[in-house]
């Protein structure tokens, strides 16, 4: 796949928008329906966005820490690699969707979360995708490479933000249908 990076990070600026604009709607949902259980080995609502921020509190820093060391050298377009383009669409929501393990340090099930600060968290993390968004109008997002979750294994920048921002849509739709099941 061969996109113009600006198109591409505009695509994912949008995803974000609607993100925050979702998180903002559950600070008027109550306490008890954002932690509300379908069964004991489901997630909650606020627990899909406890899982959310302990992915970003990895992912945040680090692609920051990818951008203060870059060459700075731009290209106009991003051309994925075969592996992060399957890893990236692999996070994309679809019918049908497989049930995927999580590590367990990023895994909230029976945290005793409140909204006020799950979803506080939530939101500080989506206005900092966005300013790294911004950040990225600037920086090849090919070339450039950041460390994921799985040891060892490494993704360009590009496919690091189209990863974290399609895992993050998988999981609110996944706390919508919690909190619509109830």
């Amino acid at each position: 796949m061969k996109v113009h990076s600006s198109a591409l990070l505009k695509e994912l600026s949008d995803y974000v928008n609607t993100h925050l604009a979702y998180a903002n709607s559950l600070k008027s949902v109550s306490n008890d329906l954002l932690n509300a259980k379908q069964d004991l080995n489901a997630w909650s609502a606020l627990e899909c966005l406890e899982h959310l921020n302990l992915c970003l509190n990895f992912y945040i820093p680090e692609i920051k820490k990818r951008l203060a060391s870059s060459q700075k050298v731009t290209s106009d377009f991003f051309k994925t690699n075969y592996l992060g383009n399957k890893f990236a669409l692999s996070m994309l929501p679809k019918e049908n969707m497989k049930k995927v393990k999580t590590f367990k340090k990023v895994n909230p099930i029976h945290s005793n979360l409140n909204k006020e600060n799950t979803i506080g968290t939530f939101i500080h993390h989506q206005q900092h995708l966005l300013q790294l968004l911004e950040l990225s109008q600037n920086e090849n997002l090919t070339k450039t490479k950041t460390a994921t979750l799985l040891p060892f294994f490494k993704l360009q920048l590009g496919n690091t933000f189209r990863v974290i921002i399609y895992h993050n849509e998988r999981h609110i739709i996944q706390a919508q249908k919690q909190i619509d099941i109830h």
